[in-house]
C-alpha cells in the first residue's frame, strides 16, 4: 500500500492537497492500493494504523519539504519518495542553497539575511530587490521593491522575523526538472507580471512554453546547471530548479534562484508537464517515484 502524504500544516496546504489528490489518482491508475493521508501532528500514529509499504511525499512547504517529515519517516523505517533529510533541509533554506550553488560554481545574484525590523527601517540593499522568507516556497510572502522606491516595504504582521533580501534578477523565468540524473527540458514561463502564487496555481495565470525558445547555449546551460544543482545538494527522485535569464546579457544573464525538492504535481504544475513532453505519462512518473522510494536518502 502507498500512503500519499498531503495537506499538512504549512502555508502551502491547499497546493499540497491538489498535488496529493492528483498523485493518488495516478497511482491508483497505475495499479497501486492507495490511502490518502492529510498529514497532521498525529502523522506517526496514522501511519502506524494504516501500515503502508511506501510513503509518497506530496507535501509542500515547511514540515513536509524541509527535512522534518523525512526525519520522521527515517525514524519509523518507512521508505519514502523524493529527497532525504539533509537535501530537503538544505534546499528549503534558500540562503544555504545559494552557498552550495556558489561552491559548485553556479551563477547566483547577491543576497543576505536580514531582520524584519532592519528591512522596514531602511533599504537593506539598493533597489531593485526582493524580500521573501528564506524557508518557504510557492512565492509565499514575496515583496518586490523596484528601482526608485522611496521607502522600504511595510511587511505583513505574520512575516517571519528573519527574511532573505535578494537583488532583483530581471528577465525571463526558466525552469528545468530533473528526475534521477536526467534533466528533462527547459520551460519558459510567461506571465503578465510577477510569477506569484496566483500565476502559479490559477488556470491561465501563466503560459508555459516548452521546450523554451532560447539560444542553444542558454538551453544547454540550464539543463547542465539544474543537474549540477541536483547533485551538489544531494537530491533524489524529482527536483525542479528555477532560473532568471536577462537575454540582453546573453549567457552572463542566467542565474539560479532555487531548487525545489517537492515540485508541484497539480493540474498547472511544471514538472508533470515536462515529463509528459519527454514521453513520461503522469501515472508512470508517479510509479517511478514509488519504485525509487527508500530510507537513507
Amino acid at each position: 500500500m502507498v500512503a500519499v502524504l498531503m495537506g499538512g500544516i504549512s502555508a502551502e496546504r491547499e497546493v499540497s492537497l491538489s498535488s496529493g489528490r492528483m498523485c493518488a489518482a495516478a497511482l491508483r491508475e497505475a495499479g497501486y492500493p492507495v490511502v490518502e493521508v492529510d498529514a497532521g501532528r498525529d502523522l506517526a500514529d496514522v501511519l502506524h494504523k494504516h501500515k503502508p509499504d511506501v510513503a509518497f511525499n506530496a507535501l509542500h512547504g515547511r514540515w513536509g519539504e524541509d527535512g522534518c517529515v523525512q526525519g520522521l519517516l527515517e525514524w519509523i523505517g518507512l521508505p519514502y519518495t523524493h529527497s532525504g533529510v539533509l537535501a530537503s533541509a538544505l534546499t528549503m533554506d534558500k540562503e544555504r542553497t545559494k552557498a552550495v550553488y556558489r561552491a559548485a560554481g553556479l551563477p547566483v545574484v547577491e543576497s543576505r539575511l536580514a531582520s524584519k525590523a532592519e528591512i522596514e527601517a531602511a533599504h537593506a540593499m539598493s533597489p531593485p530587490y526582493v524580500v521573501k522568507p528564506f524557508n518557504e516556497g510557492s512565492s509565499v510572502g514575496v515583496y518586490l521593491v523596484m528601482k526608485g522606491a522611496n521607502r522600504p516595504p511595510t511587511l505583513a504582521p505574520d512575516m517571519p522575523e528573519t527574511l532573505m533580501v535578494e537583488a532583483f534578477a530581471p528577465g525571463r523565468e526558466l525552469t528545468v526538472s530533473v528526475i534521477d540524473d536526467r534533466p528533462l527540458t527547459v520551460t519558459d514561463i510567461i506571465t503578465d507580471g510577477w510569477y506569484d502564487y496566483d500565476a502559479k496555481y490559477t488556470p491561465g495565470g501563466s503560459q508555459h512554453v516548452l521546450p523554451a525558445k532560447v539560444p542553444a547555449e542558454v538551453f544547454d546551460a540550464c539543463m547542465s546547471h539544474a543537474l549540477t544543482a541536483h547533485r551538489a545538494l544531494g537530491c533524489r527522485g524529482l527536483t525542479r530548479t528555477d532560473f532568471r535569464w536577462d537575454e540582453a546579457r546573453g549567457l552572463d544573464g542566467l542565474v539560479l534562484l532555487e531548487t525545489n525538492t517537492q515540485p508541484g504535481m497539480t493540474p498547472t504544475s511544471l514538472s508533470p508537464e515536462q515529463a509528459a513532453h519527454c514521453g513520461i505519462a503522469f501515472p508512470d512518473l508517479c510509479r517511478h517515484l514509488v519504485e525509487d522510494a527508500s530510507c537513507d536518502r
